[in-house]
């Protein structure tokens, strides 16, 4: 499918068929999956579907020729102002040559999991959103573009269509970027799909709901993308006090709001929510290595998430800041990021180039905190407490996009028996993104999560089954080890639909459960399987 098709009236451009995807390993083999759901005449009727069937934004149609035109200037605007230093000395530079320079031999095409998994949907080629992209700046910001677009081969239709199928196209990748590590001349695909959110948003207000209103909106406005108060963050640490008790016997204590600790550790909120098991495990660790640390209940400060990273600079500078300035307030010597790969990203590579450089405090990863852990000898591990097949998850923004690869694979050398890490294929920086990378794992309007499933979310599925091909009989309990509360909502989302830990005995959890499941001293086993509770009550 070529660029200019973009803009031609269709009621839909593709059509995913769950026959045309590629096989997922055995026991999936023959499993039969349910097609993504068609929207109702109604949604039809009031959202914009035409691009592939699917709706992640709801996008309303634009009601009248007015609306429409309205948009299409403030796109043009956006574009614009992506093309200058005034506005986006940021990304500028790699902006400018990711958009003068492709060699269109498709090398991104064939690392994309996107494209692979749709069953090599035109539409989803990297190239192809850039190559719109690029097409409508010639034609339309580029002197004598419009005059000369047929020879020049830009002759590409600026309408609704092209802007609402450009819109959901920019929500059809994870941002993950493996296009870029392997493109031969260093074009940045991401980037430009990145810088195409921007525009939607800060110029034409449309975002995806998940990451602006109920996100970042909701993150500076009640301290958490979660809604979680102030009040309710200090309930929950006295309740992950209680936990920890009964799992260790040892009364913990948590530091709150400390002044002058040397470490301010931010979790990504949702683990408080949904895997309270992970804060808990690195309050454990840290009061067994005897580190000087504290958690901030301030607003922001308890939650490490930073979704204006996805789509909108002026979001993302307000949450970095305010956690900047909760560790300047503090006096601590530095922050140390939690299990939450786009929160690392974040605070550490990006706010590094779009803040100035006085509002800077040292950072660093959780991953390489916990091997200087292990490496002190403060902690005794007993290897023989993880006796299970387990396989490691690298999340996108941590491995591939800071390069933070050996530290976690030393952890579990650490605390594995000989023989029982499985390395996905592939793996380290060139490892495959969760599905759930962009917002994509917390995103659920419309019929997207039918998209998810099928397709981000299918190539590590894929790769999870075959790390553990031959040991799929369910009694044999497995794990995936996925540092990253991103990640692993979308690994729990692919489980829990395929029923995986049923069918074959695979699980997911972070890095810190599986060290304090190993630790000499421990003498319950920390790490909970599905189903156990239940076995306990009976």
């Amino acid at each position: 499918m070529r660029a200019e098709e973009i803009s031609k009236k269709a009621e839909r451009l593709v059509r995913i068929k769950v026959e045309d995807l590629p096989p997922l390993p055995p026991p999936y083999d023959k499993f039969e999956d349910a097609p993504i759901t068609e929207l109702t005449d109604d949604q039809k009727q009031r959202w914009e579907y035409s691009l592939d069937g699917v709706s992640a934004l709801t996008l309303p149609k634009p009601e009248t020729p007015e609306e429409e035109q309205r948009l299409i200037e403030a796109f043009l605007s956006g574009l614009r102002k992506l093309m200058t230093r005034e506005d986006n000395w940021t990304f500028l530079q790699p902006l400018s040559l990711s958009m003068e320079y492709c060699a269109k031999c498709q090398t991104c095409a064939e690392a994309c999991p996107a494209f692979e998994m749709s069953g090599r949907k035109d539409i989803y080629r990297p190239t192809f959103r850039s190559d719109v992209l690029r097409k409508i700046y010639k034609k339309y910001i580029q002197p004598g573009g419009q005059i000369l677009a047929g020879f020049r081969g830009h002759d590409i239709d600026l309408n609704w269509e092209t802007l609402a199928r450009l819109a959901e196209l920019a929500y059809r990748c994870t941002l993950c970027r493996r296009c870029t590590q392997v493109c031969p001349v260093g074009v940045d695909n991401g980037l430009m799909t990145h810088e195409l959110r921007k525009i939607f948003s800060m110029e034409m207000g449309i975002a995806a709901a998940e990451i602006h209103e109920k996100g970042s909106v909701k993150h500076l406005k009640f301290g958490s993308s979660t809604g979680m108060i102030k009040a309710a963050v200090e309930d929950i640490i006295e309740y992950l006090e209680d936990d920890i008790e009964e799992k260790t016997g040892k009364r913990i204590k948590i530091p709150v709001n400390k002044k002058g600790a040397d470490i301010l550790l931010i979790h990504n909120a949702g683990e408080f929510m949904a895997w309270p098991e992970n804060p808990m495990a690195f309050a454990i660790l840290f009061d067994a290595a005897g580190i000087d640390y504290t958690i901030s209940t301030e607003l922001v400060g308890y939650d490490a998430v930073n979704y204006g990273l996805w789509y909108d600079d002026v979001q993302f500078a307000r949450v970095a800041l305010q956690h900047l300035q909760i560790a300047r307030d503090l006096g601590v010597r530095k922050i140390v990021i939690g299990e939450c790969g786009h929160a690392h990203k974040a605070l550490s590579v990006i706010a590094d180039r779009l803040l100035p450089g006085e509002q800077m405090i040292p950072r660093e990863s959780s991953y390489t905190l916990l091997w200087d852990i292990v490496k002190s000898g403060k902690i005794k591990f007993d290897p023989s407490k993880n006796d299970f097949p387990v396989t490691l998850h690298d999340p996108c923004n941590v491995v591939r996009l800071m390069g933070i690869v050996k530290p976690q694979r030393e952890v579990l050398k650490a605390i594995l028996p000989p023989g029982r890490f499985r390395e996905m294929a592939p793996h380290g920086v060139k490892n495959y993104c969760c599905g759930g990378g962009s917002g994509f794992a917390i995103m659920g309007s419309g019929n997207f999560a039918d998209w998810k499933r099928l397709v981000s979310s299918r190539k590590k599925f894929q790769q999870i089954l075959n790390a553990f091909e031959g040991e799929m009989d369910p009694s044999i309990k497995k794990m995936v080890c996925a540092p990253c509360s991103n990640c692993k909502g979308a690994i729990r989302d692919i489980m829990e639909h395929y029923e995986v830990f049923e069918k074959t005995g695979i699980w997911y959890t972070g890095l810190v459960e599986l060290m304090v499941n190993a630790m000499v001293d421990q003498e319950k086993p920390y790490i909970d399987w599905p189903g156990e509770d239940e076995d306990d009550d009976m």
